[in-house]
């Protein structure tokens, strides 16, 4: 056994120790949480504090290679663009560039992902991590004629990353028309599927579903997409596609970035198990912008932590996310990142008996969080893996 004691230890599913010490066994499995040293097992004193692995809900590891490739500050519709026209690439700088971005994740104390996959790339490094991965099979199809080859395409996709955990989803509101979320819906209704959808990245998008005005009109030219058939909804998008969405399955909404008061009530005035995911250094790299995150913390929902890709960020690492939460909005406590970043993830992804708190027989991973002023974020707040 190994034991090791700093100044709090974050259980997540309990308070705060103070002093408190974490005894694992050499499986790092947890034996206990306590004040008090376990006979005969000698202590590890550190400075900072200790919690369980982080759980990062939203990442694309296959666009890893895109990493300062992108402009930043350019909108989402330009970075879209821009993604689709440089995404292409040499098979094996691809898999390197994933290969490098598993690593970073591990070594700054994530120990689960939900990933974003368009194609198998990812699957080599998924099959050989030491990393727990939930991928997301992301489907595109605005062109109602397109929705049943999509859907099969993603299906088929879906069966090449088994055993690993795997599900459908659709991208975002403005890339999936109401027939995919139709079949979406039948298929989520009679099998076990999360769902993990982009929402509200943009003023352009709910300008879109309102009054179908705004520079998606731009991006659906640029693609030589016809869209006449797609008629303004007079509301937010996540207003119009909630309703299509299946009530059997959890759902992450992701990014949130103009998200209001309005659409949040709305939610919750519908039987979904909706879930929030905040990215935001991705959300500053794009829009220039954050969400309201104060509106969503006393709501009652489940809200999680991403990092996004390397195409929109300048690391994967959760630690960083709660840096820019905090420094912005200073009110949410470290215990509350914490949750965040750590159980709230485990949950949705649904590995909580084993990941996401410091309970007695779990595997969660320990990190260690150094260079705090008080339970306070600084600048110089470092993570450093432990288990």
């Amino acid at each position: 056994m190994k034991s090791f004691r700093a100044d709090y230890v974050f259980p997540i599913n309990a308070d705060p120790v103070k002093n408190g010490i974490v005894t694992v066994d050499d499986d790092g499995k947890i034996i206990s949480v306590s004040t008090h040293a376990q006979p005969d097992v000698e202590v590890e004193q550190l400075n900072g504090i200790i919690c369980p692995g982080f759980i990062n809900t939203h990442c694309h590891v296959e666009l890893s290679h895109l990493h300062e490739k992108t402009t930043q500050g350019t909108g989402l519709v330009d970075f879209i663009k821009a993604i689709q026209q440089l995404r292409a690439g040499d098979n094996d700088a691809i898999a390197d560039a994933a290969i490098r971005a598993d690593q970073q994740m591990y070594d700054n104390g994530i120990v689960a992902v939900g990933d974003i996959s368009n194609s198998a790339l990812s699957l080599p490094v998924k099959q050989n991590s030491k990393l727990y991965y939930h991928t997301f099979i992301e489907m595109f199809s605005f062109i109602p004629e397109r929705a049943e080859e999509t859907f099969q395409t993603a299906v088929e996709l879906q069966k090449q990353f088994k055993p690993l955990s795997a599900s459908l989803t659709p991208h975002a509101p403005y890339s999936v028309s109401k027939d995919l979320f139709k079949l979406l819906k039948q298929h989520t209704d009679a099998n076990e599927n999360l769902i993990s959808m982009h929402n509200q990245e943009c003023e352009d998008e709910n300008k879109f579903y309102r009054y179908k005005n705004g520079k998606f009109l731009e991006m659906y030219e640029s693609f030589s997409l016809d869209i006449s058939y797609f008629k303004p909804q007079a509301r937010n998008s996540i207003q119009s596609v909630i309703p299509l969405i299946s009530n059997r399955q959890q759902v992450l909404l992701v990014h949130n970035t103009c998200t209001n008061l309005k659409d949040i009530y709305f939610v919750k005035r519908f039987d979904r198990k909706i879930n929030w995911c905040f990215c935001p250094n991705a959300n500053l790299y794009i829009e220039g912008k954050l969400p309201k995150v104060d509106l969503f913390v006393d709501e009652g929902f489940n809200i999680t932590l991403g990092t996004d890709s390397l195409a929109s960020n300048a690391k994967l690492c959760i630690l960083s996310e709660m840096r820019t939460i905090q420094q912005h909005f200073p009110a949410i406590t470290m215990a509350k990142l914490l949750e965040w970043a750590t159980i709230n993830g485990a949950k949705f992804l649904g590995i909580s008996d084993d990941y996401g708190s410091l309970e007695a027989g779990k595997k969660p991973g320990l990190n260690l969080i150094t260079g705090l002023d008080g339970l306070k974020i600084t600048p110089d707040t470092q993570v450093k893996r432990l288990l």
